[in-house]
């Protein structure tokens, strides 16, 4: 039973999160079992100028709006700005086949290569004596979000406020 091995009832679930003080939202879904579509973890940001959405398959671009203007954009690449030592991390292909996995499913890290970014940040804040970034209350506020949004679907979706950890 996947639902007692991810320690979820539910399949799919999505969270829609509203900044304090702006009037910045987003939607953010993941659906991981027992659904008849790609595995997906998407970011739907919205505002009053222009918005961004998610493709809804991976072989797809996502859509940038502009009012009611919808576009297909592809996302630069940007690994040659990275340190050389992690550009590779986004070289190859991410959730298909065996035979073109990610880098950083090959070695563990998961979610498209971003933990060697997020290490390499954490290290050069402490090499360059700065703080890092994310810094520690954006890492709490970032993950107490997903935790809270679950714990609203447990309760039926009723809204709850994350902590101040200010």
């Amino acid at each position: 039973n996947l639902a007692a091995k991810y320690g979820s009832p539910f399949a799919a679930e999505s969270a829609l999160v509203r900044l304090r003080d702006s009037s910045l939202a987003m939607e953010v879904t993941r659906s991981l079992f027992e659904i008849s579509r790609e595995y997906i973890e998407s970011f739907n940001v919205y505002a009053d100028k222009m918005s961004f959405e998610w493709q809804q398959l991976e072989r797809e671009e996502p859509l940038i709006f502009r009012g009611e203007d919808g576009e297909r954009v592809k996302i630069p690449d940007y690994a040659r700005l990275l340190p050389e030592g992690i550009r590779k991390y986004t070289a190859e292909g991410v959730y298909n086949a065996d035979e073109n996995q990610h880098l950083s499913f090959k070695q563990g890290n998961g979610h498209g290569g971003s933990h060697p970014h997020l290490a390499h940040e954490f290290i050069m804040s402490l090499v360059e004596d700065r703080p890092p970034f994310p810094d520690v209350f954006a890492s709490a506020n970032w993950t107490c979000t997903g935790l809270v949004a679950h714990e609203s679907a447990m309760q039926g979706g009723i809204p709850l406020k994350l902590p101040d950890f200010r």
